[in-house]
């Protein structure tokens, strides 16, 4: 089987000073992609970039608020003058911050939510197809979440935001496809990352009540979502378009 091999490839990831996305910049790099780090954590965004240096990669970092449309433009543009394209996107970037039932539900955690979630992988999208369209190709994955598949009791808003980015990756593949550019989505399960593991340290006994969602008895790990958003940019995912991959342990399927 051929291998993922990204080299000189121009890469951006958002949502890159942590978790899924600091993941998903160390395995692009490894890869052999010159990979733009964004976040608003600029600490981190710097601390993903350090990392990948260290192992000998190539990557910079960008500040940028997805939900702003002069940053995001702005991003763009650095990576482009950096590295000359945009060859992949990974539009990782978002927020959770709700656990109430939708008629407890408050308008500013709606806003801020949508205005991440899915303004802003509106806007990365807008940005990044037009680069991509004036060099003839490429491929976004967007993260959306099992949350975009199914109901998620407790995050309404969310649940909507990430139905909403699978609403977008679709409508953009269908739109795109025949101007050489793939759009993807990849919706986590339960992923262990730095904000899980402090929900599990306060509340212990939430690990267990996890695993048991997911058929495989475990919680996923950042690194296997990265795995994912890897082969969908990829040339082995060459006939994939418009899809929704579930990395989920199964979750959905019962």
């Amino acid at each position: 089987m051929t291998e993922i091999n990204f080299k000189d490839k121009s890469v951006l990831v958002t949502g890159a000073a942590s978790g899924i996305g600091r993941a998903a910049a160390l395995a692009f790099a490894r890869s052999g992609a010159k990979v733009t780090a964004s976040d608003v954590a600029v600490s981190g965004g710097e601390e993903t970039v350090a990392m990948i240096r260290a192992a000998g990669g190539t990557a910079h970092f960008i500040r940028a608020d997805i939900s702003r449309a002069a940053d995001v433009e702005a991003l763009v543009a650095a990576v482009v003058a950096q590295y000359g394209r945009l060859d992949c996107a990974f539009n990782n970037a978002g927020i959770e911050i709700e656990h109430l039932p939708l008629a407890d539900s408050d308008e500013d955690s709606f806003d801020k939510i949508m205005n991440v979630n899915v303004k802003g992988v509106w806007l990365c999208m807008k940005y990044e197809i037009r680069q991509m369209l004036k060099q003839g190709g490429g491929t976004i994955v967007n993260t959306a979440s099992v949350a975009g598949l199914v109901g998620a009791p407790m995050q309404p808003i969310y649940a909507a935001s990430k139905h909403a980015v699978v609403g977008l990756t679709k409508t953009a593949a269908a739109e795109y496809g025949r101007a050489g550019i793939r759009v993807n989505a990849v919706c986590p399960g339960v992923i262990r990352t730095p904000m899980m593991d402090h929900a599990i340290e306060r509340e212990p006994r939430r690990e267990k009540m996890i695993q048991k969602l997911h058929p495989i008895g475990r919680i996923g790990e950042a690194e296997e979502i990265a795995n994912a958003a890897l082969w969908l940019c990829s040339d082995l995912s060459s006939f994939v378009t418009g899809h929704q991959l579930a990395v989920d342990g199964g979750l959905t399927a019962i």
